[in-house]
């Protein structure tokens, strides 16, 4: 099996909500699970940011899911999407 490159978009419950702190928070609740490639934090407007999140996670089925559920459930983060799936 190979690697699958996945881009997540990451966006906090509020505009109140510690950026930095999530991005701590994801680096430590993923680390065992898959490698992060980027991870930056991109401005939407009026105050509301989103993390642009890439990471490189094994082909096998639910890996990305597995990913997707550490994520959620970390305190003030409301809305995961997957932007690209790619195969590397």
């Amino acid at each position: 099996m190979g690697d699958v490159l996945v881009s997540l978009k990451v966006l906090p419950k509020d505009t109140d909500v510690d950026i930095k702190g999530i991005e701590d928070k994801i680096r430590e609740s993923i680390s065992a699970i898959c490698s992060i490639n980027r991870m930056e934090e991109v401005d939407i407007g009026f105050g509301l940011k989103y993390i642009k999140l890439e990471i490189i996670v094994q082909d096998k089925e639910g890996e990305i899911d597995n990913v997707e559920n550490k994520i959620s459930s970390i305190d003030g983060v409301g809305e995961i999407s997957t932007e690209n799936v790619s195969l590397i």
